[in-house]
């Protein structure tokens, strides 16, 4: 009896390998890393600039015991590469269940970088037969229009190579790569799967800043509610907290964020685990990098079962009420403690932008096969409820407009708080492999007002937590598109997006691209319902209660304004307006204190100004700089 059951596991395992890598090309074995010549050791680097801080991480493969361990970092100046750090490749641990592969990871971090110009940089290894170059790009300060490339879900039903979205993205480029999470869906070996990530982007990524954030699968959890850092009894992580070592997590976390601008508060977690929530500048727009996972609250023993495992609901009558947690995290204190004084920071800043994992709801009603309904989904961040609410909240209070992926489903909504689209607009990519359907089917007419488009069921719904969403744009999967771009990925909807900031009229352009279009040909079709341009004033849609008298500026254009409620002190909202005039919307009648001008020693600050129902208040502020 145990050998047959022994000789049935092992067939399944040759099974799995073989579909696993049937549809690689030919020759390629993406398991095959400790056989790598040493001119070839290097896989890729990845790199961030910030304040005039270069941080950069070169990936490795596995390095021959004889191979020397030093790892250099060059630039070319004046026709001449120029050694300006040297460092050991990392031969830590992965960690369980990595613990007999090593991490392979080359950092730099040079301060004092000059950020005004772009620089040639190349990285040297096994006694430095291996060299990589690329490109760390000056800031583009000047530019108007910074791009943004999203992507998610880096399946591993497909391994092949990329070279659509390669093709894309060297025509489209963009300013800034976003990983939003499932960089790797290969559990237990997150180092052969980053590697294969390596090899499908590095060649875009090697020249242009990037932003990776790990998510459940790249940590080895089917999902994962972090609950900072504690222990979780299996994989599934909806107990809370992290499965495998927390060496195995930082092991994740040191290959795809170590290149990060230094964290806020680097404080780590439960058991060691570090966090890497940050800013990071590109030209005039500022992007807060957030972890949207590691604090957030598991289902498991605090919500009763109502579905085929404790984070699905699948019963049509259960009351939304009773699944609301008000003491429930997503972000925590600390990282919305971190939103709140990040979005008052404006120097130098046009814009303001989150990444992060996921988005605040939860938009998809079918999953995996369409007649799977699922009411709810509390791996989504629309739950628990009031969390959600308390991160759109802050995030509202910069106008942040927010980018993020995870879902299996492009979407861009207007979220709403009290009333429908008084929040900030998000906007979710599709993933790159979408192995997992999901599909945006309401199953009633719009809650509130319709939005015009081409797609059925746009407008103002409740989601499966009841929070108030407004859809703009979605993209399902359809059989009908199967083939259509060459390739088999359109009937699944995959793809990537692409935002447009423009930092002079403050618009913002979101493109959804599927996988298999050409964007260099003049009938290159992005998904139907895209693009859509929102401006930025509309990230805070919250109507008025009041108003404040007008501003009118001169001496200074596009001024930060900042309006504070005096009987609390509370920040309302910081923002750079465009122009020279511009009228405070308040939301409580009473007096507030309005600071004006530039940070951080350019400000005039009125105190007292009362706020009155009407908006055209025969009152000006004249303020001359």
């Amino acid at each position: 009896m145990v050998k047959k059951k022994y000789t049935i596991i092992v067939v399944l395992i040759l099974v799995l390998n073989f579909f696993g890598n049937a549809q690689k090309p030919s020759g390629e074995n993406w398991l095959d890393i400790d056989n790598v010549p040493d001119e070839d050791a290097i896989c890729f680097a990845l790199y961030t600039v910030n304040n005039n801080i270069l941080k950069l991480t070169a990936q490795l493969y596995p390095l021959q015991k004889d191979v020397d361990r030093i790892v250099k970092l060059q630039i070319q100046k004046e026709g001449q590469w120029k050694t300006i750090a040297a460092t050991l490749v990392s031969e830590e641990s992965y960690g369980w269940p990595q613990e007999d592969e090593k991490q392979w990871t080359a950092h730099f971090r040079i301060e004092e970088w000059d950020s005004s110009q772009d620089y040639r940089y190349r990285v040297l290894a096994a006694g430095e037969k291996a060299t990589y170059e690329g490109l760390v790009r000056k800031d583009p300060v000047e530019k108007e229009e910074i791009v943004v490339a999203g992507f998610t879900g880096n399946g591993n039903y497909d391994r092949r190579l990329k070279p659509d979205i390669i093709k894309n993205i060297k025509a489209q480029d963009p300013d800034l790569l976003f990983f939003s999470g499932d960089q790797s869906y290969d559990h237990e070996q997150h180092l052969q799967a980053w590697l294969l990530f390596g090899q499908q982007f590095g060649e875009i990524i090697k020249d242009r800043p990037t932003v990776c954030l790990p998510d459940d699968h790249d940590i080895g959890q089917g999902n994962v509610w972090g609950e900072a850092g504690i222990k979780a009894n299996s994989n599934a992580g909806n107990d809370g907290g992290y499965y495998y070592s927390a060496q195995y997590v930082n092991s994740v976390q040191n290959a795809q964020t170590w290149h990060l601008p230094d964290g806020y508060d680097p404080t780590p977690v439960e058991r060691g685990i570090g966090v890497y929530y940050t800013s990071l500048k590109i030209g005039k727009i500022d992007f807060a990098i957030l972890e949207d996972r590691k604090f957030k609250t598991g289902p498991k023993g605090l919500i009763p079962p109502m579905g085929p495992r404790p984070d699905h609901i699948t019963d049509p009558e259960y009351d939304y009420m009773t699944v609301d947690l008000p003491e429930g995290i997503i972000l925590g204190d600390r990282q919305l403690r971190f939103l709140d004084e990040w979005g008052q920071e404006w120097q130098g800043i046009n814009m303001k932008v989150a990444l992060s994992q996921t988005i605040f709801a939860n938009a998809a009603h079918r999953h995996g096969k369409y007649d799977y309904t699922l009411f709810a989904d509390m791996d989504s961040n629309g739950w628990p409820q009031s969390a959600r609410n308390r991160a759109l909240e802050s995030m509202r209070k910069f106008f942040g407009f927010h980018i993020a992926g995870d879902q299996h489903l492009a979407t861009v909504i207007h979220h709403g708080i009290n009333q429908y689209r008084d929040a900030g607009f998000s906007f979710c990519v599709p993933s790159i492999v979408n192995y997992y359907n999901r599909w945006w089917t309401p199953l009633k007419e719009p809650d509130g007002k319709p939005v015009p488009g081409s797609l059925d069921g746009l407008g103002d719904y409740y989601d499966g937590f009841h929070n108030k969403v407004t859809m703009y744009a979605y993209a399902n999967p359809s059989e009908k598109r199967k083939n259509k771009w060459g390739g088999e990925w359109g009937e699944r909807a995959a793809g990537y997006g692409l935002v447009r900031l423009n930092v002079k009229t403050r618009d913002i352009k979101m493109e959804c691209w599927p996988r298999g279009v050409d964007v260099t040909t003049a009938d290159a079709e992005q998904y139907e319902g895209w693009p859509i341009t929102i401006n930025q004033m509309d990230n805070y849609g919250r109507e008025a209660i009041a108003y404040l008298p007008e501003i009118k500026v001169s001496g200074m254009e596009n001024p930060v304004v900042q309006v504070i409620y005096e009987p609390t002190e509370e920040i309302v909202y910081t923002v750079r307006f465009q122009g020279s005039q511009f009228q405070p919307k308040v939301f409580k009648e009473g007096t507030y204190t309005v600071k004006i001008g530039e940070q951080p020693n350019n400000l005039k600050t009125f105190y007292g100004i009362n706020a009155q129902e009407d908006e055209k208040i025969d009152k000006v502020l004249n303020i001359d700089f």
